[in-house]
């Protein structure tokens, strides 16, 4: 299983997460088997599909410490669930408290991943996260 980080030119919604976090990434998905495990604005939440992993596009960091069962049961629970606007907006945008329905990207691989408060996380310090982890 790896981490997939988006660093493609994407919308101005990817432009955007990318100024604010000062980062080259705007967007994770969980890679089991060749499909992408997140939740996404452009599909409406959380799915799972398959993906042009480019590598002039993504980025990845492998997760041996990572359970694969884990995430799918969690992706069973979660499916289709809705993109979690509001949550983004207060804990990314403004660093306020926010439990409103749905899932943001980052969000959705830490919980998937069972990583304390996952909602504190956008791509790049998820990413961060791994690599250390993963390094140890």
């Amino acid at each position: 299983m790896r981490l997939a980080l988006y660093k493609g030119k994407g919308q101005i919604g990817n432009a955007l997460i990318r100024w604010w976090t000062r980062s080259p990434y705007s967007h994770c998905e969980l890679v089991i088997d060749g499909i992408g495990y997140t939740s996404s604005l452009r599909d409406g939440g959380v799915r799972a599909k398959r993906i042009d992993w480019r590598a002039e596009r993504w980025d990845f960091v492998e997760l041996p410490w990572a359970s694969e069962a884990h995430v799918k049961q969690f992706y069973a629970q979660t499916q289709d669930e809705l993109y979690g606007w509001m949550d983004l907006l207060k804990r990314q945008f403004f660093n306020r408290a926010g439990n409103s329905p749905g899932w943001f990207c980052s969000e959705w691989c830490a919980a998937a991943m069972d990583i304390p408060n996952p909602q504190l996380y956008s791509p790049a310090t998820l990413g961060d996260y791994c690599k250390e982890r993963t390094a140890k």
